[in-house]
């Protein structure tokens, strides 16, 4: 557990280190203010719309923080000649890759702590409430969902050759499950045989990020999701984490590091 924690702590402090999460911060930041000033017709729901707008801006930018930042991990020891000292320590291939999904995914829940923070300062100011356990639940799903997203990159960052490479190729596809995945099972009823059994297993082998994404709830202050189904869902992340993770284990332990 030590050795996860060392792992753990220096992916932290490289995305400290970066510019990543303080330029997307600072854009997020500037955007949200600039709508928060906007006063159209007195309208009194304006709040409802750049609570909306963060919240996209807030999924947008952790995940173009999260996937680069696991994407890297392997591929940068490879490149700098650090990963033969660290698997000499000794340090198991298994506990590099947990170690590295563990430091992104906490670098990311202090991302998103600082997002939502400040998500909820400017949505108080305007709305004077504070629904401070609807914002817990929603960034703690949101957290979940990115801990297959991380999980699902690292396995990419043992399959692709380049980070850039897996770095798209995941973007797109967590982009297609967002947008489009829920809608899977829809699309195959209109399909023929065999397009309908393969869209249908397609939509049941995907993890289905969309349903951590839980903005319109917090947008519209309808009431929040049960801490049951909070529960199913962080069984549901770590299942498909897990998944990812041992794949990506298995990959790296028969791939040859030259």
């Amino acid at each position: 557990m030590n050795v996860l924690f060392a792992i753990a702590g220096v992916v932290i402090t490289e995305l400290c280190r970066r510019k990543d999460f303080y330029v997307l911060f600072i854009l997020t930041a500037l955007i949200t203010l600039f709508a928060g000033a906007m006063n159209f017709f007195d309208e009194k729901n304006i709040v409802r719309y750049v609570k909306e707008i963060a919240l996209h801006l807030i999924w947008f930018s952790s995940l173009v923080i999260a996937i680069p930042t696991a994407a890297r991990q392997i591929p940068a020891e490879l490149e700098n000649k650090t990963l033969f000292p660290l698997l000499a320590k000794p340090v198991s291939r298994a506990q590099l890759v947990f170690g590295k999904f563990l430091g992104c995914w906490l670098a990311c829940a202090v991302v998103l702590v600082v997002f939502y923070l400040f998500l909820g300062a400017i949505s108080g100011a305007r709305e004077h409430a504070w629904p401070l356990l609807s914002y817990v639940k929603a960034m703690g799903l949101h957290w979940f969902c990115l801990a297959i997203v991380i999980a699902m990159t690292l396995l990419g960052s043992v399959i692709f050759s380049t980070p850039a490479s897996n770095s798209t190729f995941t973007f797109i596809v967590v982009m297609a499950i967002l947008l489009m995945g829920r809608y899977l099972n829809i699309i195959a009823l209109q399909l023929a045989e065999p397009g309908r059994t393969v869209l249908y297993t397609i939509y049941f082998a995907i993890p289905h990020l969309e349903w951590f994404n839980v903005g319109n709830l917090l947008v519209h202050d309808i009431k929040m999701v049960s801490w049951i189904d909070i529960a199913i869902a962080v069984a549901y992340a770590a299942v498909y984490s897990l998944f990812f993770l041992c794949v990506a284990c298995q990959i790296l332990k028969r791939k040859r590091l030259t």
